[in-house]
């Protein structure tokens, strides 16, 4: 049995997600749109706001007691009071980085213009996925059963101890090829999370089943990569491995495509070369591609014909919001390695001012380990010159030279020679962001680092630390020179989130979009940068709900205004964003009381009255949504419920109910009004 994993709710990524906000940052607010996060304030009770200017009085109704509220800043110098109970409508925007969103008009329609356009294109977007679903259900692949002695052969073949995620992944695919209908998974996973683990048992079940297997990649040099990783793990067990290429012609070629086309060749490896029209098997049962969104639009067209008749596994290193997963869930399957291998270490990373002695040391430390080292440098007009400064800086050392504009026979031969280790030092443009894995290489310096953006440096860094040394990464930014502060933010980012697996809670929502994007096409990727990516995600369910005939939840939760102090004594929390987090999981009433009130007791030791009243006030909320009630108040000794049209509520028991109690009344509009006994509390 597969260890027991604690699965993150529905929108797990996102409750933590006000616990860094800080002052200036961008939110949206479902209501009114992209706003400016001001601070948390504390309001007075009625009556008593003289101390607030006029524009803040007059931008909400302040709550009945003393409460903290989230300040937020509109077009115009336009200012929202969000009490703590609507804080399950607030995010914190993620948007693409360096792009500074523009604030919304308070009460304007351009929000709403907005969000019905995305909708709208969300709706066409869904409408083409549901298609292809529902093709795919009616399709035919073959059934891959294979021989289970060899399976388990080839499984006790594996050097490590599988992740409990790759573990998961490998039985739900398995699963999916036993099937008649063709499978279209994704599998995505942080760099060097043994992705490829899980494809090659896919590959083995296919071959062991009398299918063969084609294996794309979006250049040469991952293709061979993925050669010599299918010829190793393979070896042994008879099957026949060959790689198909530009740089083959001629007789060897005609030779080649003849063995593929009368099933001599089981696994063919290759980039979209493999795609072309005079490629054709015999019995193809399984395509693995690696990086998808990195092919062209033609060759994304040939696998789309493709997924109607094979089992399709695509893998990407690309992080994907899980929220992203639960909204498309049933229109891809999608399958997430987010564990890291047993003895995978984190990688150090540093961010210092640019200096020949720090370069010298980093550079003479890792060739002292035995190893070689990544020098990234993405000016290609100088980067030869730079070579020899490097040559110059360290004797002896031997450096290779490899970006895009080489001749691609070159440049095959280059990385295929430091491959080789015939040199020290691999200097590259960011040529070597996606993919190539070599586990002898542990040391990386990225020149001018600040230029960078965070998504890409994380993709950077994972080509390091791939094997049980422990990986070396330098920023380097100039040490004359005061740095933007969007660029000290993202290298201060990446610095943080060194542990292993950040690239699926990194704070910065860059690498979320770029998961979205590419999933669901750049158009997609836009709309995201309009809405923030939590709206967009919520908009993306619920028109996924709607095409099939699903319910979708109303819009409003609950409105609640209860003579109960709304806030966190600061004496309990001091700090003024676990208290946000805390606030906004009361305001999405998703976690049980006695859940959350077990939370706060561990980490911030027994609560206080004013916080037991205040989870007596959620677990209100909660039950009142459940039922569908629209507002619950209470004010002059009488309790107020104003119950939808579509409340899950028995009205002749409630007639009958109403009818026993002195002061009770229940108006043909939905509204009972109730006494409150005095010194009851609201709530208990």
């Amino acid at each position: 049995a597969l260890p027991a994993r604690r699965r993150r709710g529905r929108f797990g990524p996102f409750v933590g997600g006000l616990r860094d906000l800080k002052v200036g940052d961008y939110v949206v607010h479902a209501d009114h749109g992209i706003g400016q996060f001001v601070g948390l304030r504390t309001v007075a009770p009625a009556g008593g706001d003289e101390h607030l200017p006029p524009i803040l009085r007059a931008a909400a109704p302040v709550p009945a007691l003393e409460s903290e509220v989230l300040e937020l800043a509109y077009a115009a110098g336009r200012r929202l009071l969000v009490p703590i109970d609507r804080l399950h409508l607030i995010q914190k925007y993620g948007g693409i980085e360096s792009l500074t969103p523009r604030l919304d008009q308070l009460g304007g329609a351009s929000w709403n213009r907005t969000r019905e356009r995305v909708r709208r294109a969300l709706r066409d977007m869904t409408q083409e996925l549901l298609r292809l679903y529902a093709e795919r259900q009616l399709a035919r692949a073959p059934i891959l059963a294979g021989d289970t002695d060899l399976e388990r052969q080839f499984a006790a073949a594996f050097p490590y101890e599988e992740t409990p995620d790759q573990a998961e992944a490998i039985v739900t695919i398995l699963a999916d090829l036993e099937q008649a209908k063709p499978m279209d998974r994704l599998l995505c996973g942080d760099v060097g999370f043994g992705k490829t683990e899980v494809a090659m048992r896919a590959a083995f079940r296919a071959v062991d089943s009398g299918h063969q297997v084609a294996v794309l990649a979006p250049t040469t040099i991952l293709a061979d990569q993925h050669l010599e990783r299918f010829e190793e793990r393979f070896r042994g067990f008879g099957v026949v491995i060959e790689r198909l290429s530009r740089l083959r012609t001629g007789k060897d070629l005609a030779e080649l495509l003849a063995r593929v086309a009368d099933g001599r060749v089981d696994v063919l490896v290759g980039t979209h070369r493999v795609l072309s029209k005079d490629v054709a098997f015999r019995r193809l049962g399984l395509v693995v591609v690696d990086e998808e969104q990195r092919f062209g639009v033609a060759q994304k067209e040939r696998l789309k014909h493709l997924r109607r008749d094979v089992h399709v596994l695509a893998m990407s290193a690309t992080p994907l919001p899980r929220t992203l997963q639960l909204s498309l869930g049933g229109l891809r399957d999608i399958s997430v390695i987010e564990t890291p291998p047993k003895d995978r270490m984190a990688i150090e990373t540093a961010v210092l001012p640019h200096s020949d002695e720090l370069v010298r040391e980093a550079i003479e430390f890792e060739l002292g380990r035995g190893g070689q080292v990544y020098y990234v440098y993405n000016r290609v007009e100088s980067i030869d010159e730079f070579a020899g400064r490097l040559r110059d800086l360290v004797p002896g050392l031997r450096v290779v030279v490899g970006h895009g504009q080489l001749d691609e026979r070159e440049l095959y031969r280059r990385m295929h020679a430091f491959t080789a280790r015939e040199y020290d030092l691999l200097l590259a443009s960011t040529i070597i962001e996606n993919g190539i894995d070599i586990p002898t290489v542990n040391t990386m310096i990225v020149h001018h680092a600040e230029r960078f953006g965070l998504s890409q440096l994380y993709q950077l860094r994972g080509r390091v630390g791939r094997s049980r040394e422990l990986g070396y990464c330098y920023l380097l930014v100039p040490g004359d020179r005061v740095l933007t502060q969007d660029a000290r933010k993202r290298l201060e980012a990446l610095r943080e989130f060194t542990e292993l697996g950040a690239g699926f809670r990194i704070a910065a929502r860059d690498l979320e979009i770029r998961g979205a994007g590419n999933l669901l096409g750049a158009e997609q990727s836009g709309h995201i940068a309009e809405l923030g990516i939590e709206t967009y995600l919520r908009l993306l369910e619920d028109t996924v709900r709607e095409l099939r005939g699903e319910a979708v939840a109303e819009g409003p939760s609950a409105a609640l205004d209860l003579p109960v102090p709304m806030s966190i004594p600061r004496s309990y929390i001091s700090d003024e964003n676990l208290r946000m987090e805390i606030y906004r999981k009361l305001a999405a009433a998703e976690v049980p009381r006695e859940e959350l009130l077990a939370e706060l007791a561990d980490r911030f030791g027994r609560p206080p009255a004013a916080v037991e009243a205040l989870l007596d006030v959620a677990a209100l909320k909660r039950e009142a949504e459940a039922l569908r009630v629209q507002a619950i108040s209470a004010a002059e000794g009488r309790l107020t419920i104003r119950l939808r049209r579509d409340a899950r509520v028995d009205v002749d028991r409630l007639i009958r109910f109403v009818s026993t109690r002195p002061g009770a009344a229940f108006s043909p509009t939905g509204v009972l009004t109730l006494p409150l006994p005095r010194g009851q509390g609201v709530v208990a």
